[in-house]
């Protein structure tokens, strides 16, 4: 894969599976398999370690945790 192609295909996959993190955890409404979800994650982190250059903060393999669902807090412990 080229590198330009890569830096497309790792935001393709950064917006795809955020829009499929959102349905999962904020709507309690998925699309697809937890299989599925792990698949895409897979080729994102494999992707990132093959490019480190394009490894970004906003990349949900950086992240932990999802924002609180209506009617619960977050914990200070």
């Amino acid at each position: 894969m080229k590198i330009e192609e890569a830096k497309k295909h790792i935001q393709e996959l950064r917006n795809l599976i955020d829009y499929h993190a959102k349905r999962y955890y904020d709507e309690d409404s998925p699309e697809i398999s937890d299989f599925e979800y792990d698949m895409l994650m897979l080729e994102l982190r494999n992707l990132e370690k093959e490019y480190p250059q394009f490894i970004s903060k906003d990349s949900l393999t950086q992240k932990v945790g999802r924002t609180c669902k209506k009617g619960f807090s977050r914990s200070t412990t």
